[in-house]
């Protein structure tokens, strides 16, 4: 049986995530130059992959909130406007101080 490479990550590690330059510009609802721009100045962290930009995901996000007019970009043309979609309003599953009651240890048994 073959392990998957997050078999043998390290628990302290985390995954890399990288995206295209394309894929960052639609993501975040910015031209693919944006990126390019921020690349050549050292803002954002990146690998080169078979002659092609694979950028780091957290960084990228990074730079995206660091940015002002990225940040209302994505907020308006990239993923940022589905934010408010994917916020959980059921209690059950996103419980709150208000929503949860403590629980008695005799509760707990």
């Amino acid at each position: 049986m073959t392990e998957s490479p997050l078999q043998n990550q390290q628990p302290d590690q985390k995954e890399i995530v990288r995206v295209s330059i394309s894929e960052a510009a639609r993501l975040f609802g910015v031209n693919p130059q944006t990126i390019r721009r921020a690349i050549k100045n050292q803002e954002i962290t990146y690998a080169v992959v078979a002659d092609r930009y694979k950028i780091n995901f957290e960084s990228l996000v990074k730079w995206s909130q660091k940015k002002t007019t990225v940040k209302n970009k994505s907020d308006k043309f990239g993923i940022g406007q589905y934010v408010d979609k994917w916020k959980i309003k059921n209690t059950l599953y996103s419980p709150s101080k208000k929503s949860v009651k403590k629980m008695k240890n005799e509760e707990l048994y």
